[in-house]
């Protein structure tokens, strides 16, 4: 059988109704060659515009020419440009989709009637129930879903003569946070609390009765409640759900049936409608929920447990996780640290996915500028992919860094077998850090604290990044405190202290050491005639001479001025004189070989001693100096100029 690759654009899965049309989805799937590749985002659900940016970077990573059809769930995206930027990119590669919940022309869509559902929910409220005063709990304005419910709900309203007064009416965005926030709003009004309050889907509605239960009112006694979507969680709260039944799961699975038909040539209707109905119980007053049986009823039970179980382990692992990945202090830390909890999330296989621009080039030469730390992502990813964590065959293995635009190695290669991927962006605010691929794990789906681990990456991972950063800065502030800026060898504190451990180690071991001093000659007389900046020049030409001839394990320095040190530990009289030529004939070749309009020379002393201890390494140094300027009184003093 030939295999096929889908992709799925989807946010928000922690909710039960992007989690229940998944879980379709995956079971057709689990049962054909099919790779799905599902493209996540946790946008709005921290109301900061900076992190839903980094959130929906996710959806500028597929490639939709390399895929053989997407499934959408575009009504949970809640940013129309990235949404129409996803729809344009479908239709660029020219590739089947479905949209589910959304009627797109030119694409297969499976929907439900929204308005004919609404309007029976409305309706039994007023009709059955006998409510004047309605509150409305929209979700967002631009979503086609929550506009058809709002706009039914209105039409029943004036159909039965009932005032809408738009402070009755709060858009939200289907999250739980925007039922809390109707509620504080509504108690926050001047006008009376309603008797019933109808939302756009059982997410908010329930977070809505929540909110109620905490201000002292009763469900239905005082206030009737109803959702739309009837989810695993309505079904099961406390207080039974008055919502739509949908079929979510058969949603997911249709969509993907109709995909592997269409591709394997068999004519499929471009709109599938599905029928949905009201569910009347409790929570508007109709019927107690019962049970048909003791079994039942502890099958839930059970249900719930496991549930507690799976939540109080992901709790744990999240709390150790955070805990172990807070402490690392290198990025090879961070890695060997985050090893054991992924083997815990019992994915086939994982795979951390940095942008090679996700921190400083440490290799680059030269010091780091301000752009080196300004340069980042925001829109798309680098080409170059690096891994530096792959799990795969339950071992961690090495993975190549490789282009972006593959998104995964061996991703589109085919295979017999069901794969589903999972793709998670990793960000800090806007900065794009990269992604993480999870294949062929329950955790995504089954935990409702998946977002929170990989929040939990994502800010762990910036943190090493903050401390490479520091690191780099350090560096560089300690090279500006310890190299001469115009030579770039160390200065006298760069001197200080790489000479420190040695000297104390040839005292306390009463060892030789060696004090070279070098002054050069005619400094001033080139400053004078040829200028300053051919000065600087021979500064850095003798810088050089000493760089190339102090090969063992000398320090030197520039002293000051012209003058320059060297220090030897366990140095001999045969050393120091081989060193002292090394230095003249590097003099040499760079007067041979460099045009330079001055003559290079330096006059060189150098001491050799036991020292005692209490005896300052400067001491030694000034010995040293005393000498070299008895060897310069030697010299006959010429022009440094080339005649």
């Amino acid at each position: 059988m030939k295999s096929y690759n889908i992709a799925v654009i989807i946010a928000g899965i922690d909710e039960s109704y992007q989690n229940e049309i998944l879980n379709g989805i995956e079971k057709f799937a689990s049962e054909r060659p099919i790779t799905l590749a599902t493209f996540v985002s946790f946008s709005g659900t921290m109301n900061n515009h900076s992190h839903d940016t980094g959130e929906l970077n996710i959806f500028n990573l597929p490639d939709f020419r390399l895929f053989d059809a997407a499934i959408l769930l575009t009504n949970t995206i809640d940013y129309t440009p990235i949404v129409t930027k996803i729809l344009n990119g479908i239709k660029a590669a020219a590739i089947p989709a479905i949209n589910i919940d959304r009627d797109i022309p030119g694409f297969f869509s499976i929907c439900i009637d929204n308005s004919m559902a609404m309007r029976r929910i409305a309706e039994h409220f007023i009709q059955k129930h006998k409510f004047k005063t309605i509150n409305y709990i929209s979700g967002p304005t631009d979503n086609p879903e929550s506009t058809d419910r709002l706009n039914s709900f209105l039409q029943v309203m004036r159909e039965n003569n009932l005032p809408i007064e738009e402070e009755r009416i709060f858009f939200g965005d289907f999250r739980a946070g925007s039922g809390k926030q109707a509620i504080h709003e509504f108690l926050s009004s001047d006008l009376e609390m309603p008797e019933a309050i109808i939302c756009a889907n059982d997410v908010m509605a329930i977070s809505a009765m929540n909110a109620l239960t905490l201000a002292g009112y009763e469900i239905p006694k005082d206030i009737a409640v109803s959702g739309f979507d009837n989810t695993y969680s309505a079904r099961n709260y406390p207080t039974e759900l008055t919502s739509v039944e949908r079929p979510l799961e058969l949603s997911g699975k249709l969509a993907c049936e109709i995909l592997y038909n269409h591709l394997n040539g068999i004519p499929q209707e471009r709109c599938t409608m599905l029928e949905c109905g009201p569910h009347f119980t409790e929570s508007c007053g109709c019927t107690n929920v019962t049970f048909g049986d003791l079994d039942s009823f502890k099958n839930l039970n059970y249900n719930n447990f496991i549930k507690f179980e799976q939540s109080s382990d992901y709790l744990s692992l999240i709390n150790r996780m955070s805990c172990e990945l807070v402490e690392c202090d290198s990025f090879a830390e961070y890695i060997n640290s985050l090893k054991p909890f992924i083997t815990e999330i019992q994915a086939e296989e994982f795979y951390l996915c940095i942008c090679d621009d996700w921190t400083i080039d440490s290799s680059k030469k030269g010091e780091p500028t301000q752009n080196d730390f300004k340069k980042f992502t925001i829109d798309g990813y680098t080409n170059n992919i690096l891994v530096p964590l792959a799990y795969k065959n339950g071992i961690f293995t090495k993975c190549p860094s490789f282009s972006s635009k593959e998104i995964l190695p061996e991703l589109f290669e085919p295979s017999e077998k069901s794969r589903s991927y999972y793709f998670i962006p990793l960000h800090f605010r806007e900065r794009c850090l990269g992604y993480m691929a999870i294949m062929n794990s329950r955790f995504p789906l089954d935990s409702s604290m998946f977002q929170t681990w990989c929040v939990n990456i994502s800010n762990t991972l910036e943190n090493i990044r903050k401390i490479i950063y520091l690191d780099e800065m350090i560096n560089k502030l300690d090279r500006l405190y310890t190299v001469d800026t115009l030579s770039g060898i160390y200065n006298r504190n760069g001197f200080v202290k790489n000479t420190t451990s040695p000297y104390n180690n040839c005292v306390d071991k009463k060892l030789p050491v060696m004090l070279m001093f070098l002054d050069m000659d005619g400094l001033k007389h080139i400053n004078d005639t040829l200028g300053h900046h051919s000065g600087d020049d021979a500064i850095r030409d003798l810088a050089e001479a000493m760089r190339k001839s102090c090969t063992g394990r000398e320090v030197f320095c520039r002293f000051g001025g012209d003058e320059f040190i060297v220090f030897g530990a366990e140095y001999t009289d045969v050393d120091a004189q081989a060193l002292t030529n090394r230095i003249q004939e590097n003099i040499k070749y760079i007067n041979e070989n460099y045009q330079n309009p001055y003559t290079l020379s330096a006059s060189i002393g150098y001491h050799i001693t036991r020292p005692d201890p209490g005896i300052d390494i400067f001491q030694l140094v000034t010995i040293a100096d005393n000498i070299m300027y008895v060897e310069k009184k030697k010299k006959k003093m010429s022009r440094y100029l080339k005649t």
